[in-house]
């Protein structure tokens, strides 16, 4: 690997006597921010204007910012420079608003979409439309650092796609000397990890991304070589190729109490754990999104409401919890059973299903049942997904945590509770069951 890793003697002890203005502050100004790792006894540290900068982050391409900064977050990132609600410029615009730095990602060619690297052209193509994008945005004061592709490693068969990789970085160096670079893989292996250090030596961190394995991590890069700086750009719920499943295939969602214990654990353990080589992190999704079910993997709900992981995640940026905490599910449940109990009905026939929630503060609760089919457009790699659409004219009676419902055609279904507490907060679940 090229020297790119600034050994500095006393580094944080300079730091610490100079350095007493705050990244925000710096945000105020009008100049791009000096982005640098540094190592000292075999730490690495993420330096902004020459301070240290440990990221708090969360993945927002279209969810709130204001929100982010104010739950104690300071960075997020994006997967494109421009996206359907926002220009890159206006990305960064409202991360320096609300005091937060970006790590901006570019859109980069998979294979899986049928990207060929073995077509030069494309390649050159695709290297000039990144050098416009980088152009454009490097002196913004906002941009943390730029975040090369996403997850290329996913079903992918061309080892050329990091050549590209490593030219982009190189390209981005060349015009852009005050920002660093990174690649997300999907998970971490030998064999990627040796073909990054092998064909992509120009990137300045190497970013991870994992779900239910993620307090694996630690170890898993001390295992397959990786000794350089990284950072984890994706981890949240339990994915849905890592739950258990229905007899009928229907993956099985825990409810946003499961989740968020599981957030805490996870963060725990597979980021705050590794005090030498991890730079932070970027905690997956801060908003909404289809991936399988609408609840599965945003921790905001389609109508903005707050899911209990977003009192975990302040908790985990700041030492405290938010003052009104989100309600809790107990139990949920369709005729006594559990969604691990392969829930068959029959056509026409009444049940009943009822949900046992809390609430911190003792808030007044009210609940909101949904019933949609399960899933089909089902996609890969967080590509977008349609939104199934609600079966209606199906609950018969509903009051407080209890309803009866019927269902009226065979089919796989999953029925969803919402419970809100009043002030903005919101848990969920649902279980899928099966008509036939």
């Amino acid at each position: 690997m090229k020297n790119k890793y600034i050994i500095l003697l006393g580094v944080i002890l300079f730091l610490g006597c100079k350095n007493k203005t705050s990244i925000k502050s710096n945000l105020t100004e009008n100049s791009p921010a000096k982005v640098s790792v540094v190592q000292k006894n075999n730490k690495y540290q993420l330096l902004v204007n020459n301070q240290p900068f440990y990221i708090k982050g969360a993945g927002l391409e279209q969810g709130n910012i204001e929100s982010l900064a104010k739950h104690h977050g300071n960075s997020f990132r994006t997967w494109r420079v421009n996206n359907s609600k926002r220009t890159g410029k206006q990305t960064l615009d409202e991360a320096q608003k609300n005091g937060l730095m970006v790590t901006m990602g570019i859109e980069v060619g998979r294979e899986r979409h049928g990207f060929d690297y073995n077509d030069s052209i494309a390649v050159k193509k695709q290297l000039n439309r990144i050098k416009k994008e980088v152009e454009n945005l490097k002196n913004h004061p906002a941009l943390l650092i730029w975040g090369i592709g996403n997850e290329l490693n996913l079903r992918y068969t061309n080892p050329k796609v990091w050549d590209a990789v490593n030219e982009i970085s190189k390209m981005i160096h060349k015009i852009d000397p005050n920002h660093l670079t990174t690649t997300s893989l999907a998970g971490i292996s030998k064999n990627e990890v040796d073909l990054i250090k092998q064909r992509c030596p120009d990137i300045d961190i190497l970013s991870f991304q994992m779900y239910g394995d993620l307090p694996n991590l630690p170890n898993l890069v001390k295992k397959f070589g990786w000794n350089g700086p990284y950072m984890v750009t994706e981890w949240g719920a339990t994915g849905h190729w890592e739950v258990p499943k229905t007899s009928w295939g229907a993956p099985i969602e825990e409810n946003s109490t499961v989740k968020a214990s599981n957030y805490l654990k996870r963060y725990q353990k597979g980021i705050e754990s590794d005090t030498l080589q991890c730079l932070g992190s970027y905690v997956f999704l801060w908003g909404q999104k289809q991936e399988r079910t609408p609840t599965w993997y945003g921790i905001f709900l389609e109508d903005g409401k707050e899911t209990e992981s977003v009192d975990v995640m302040e908790f985990l940026w700041s030492g405290s919890y938010p003052k009104n905490r989100t309600p809790q599910i107990k139990t949920f449940k369709i005729n006594g059973k559990t969604a691990y109990e392969n829930i068959t009905l029959k056509e026409n026939q009444k049940y009943e299903a009822n949900v046992i929630s809390t609430d911190f503060e003792n808030d007044s609760l009210t609940y909101k049942w949904e019933l949609l089919p399960e899933s089909t457009d089902l996609q890969d790699g967080g590509d977008h997904e349609a939104r199934p659409k609600p079966i209606k004219n199906s609950i018969l009676d509903k009051k407080d945590g209890n309803i009866t419902f019927k269902m009226q055609n065979k089919g796989n279904y999953r029925l969803f509770v919402y419970v809100y507490d009043g002030s903005n907060h919101a848990a969920t679940a649902n279980i899928p069951f099966q008509v036939n």
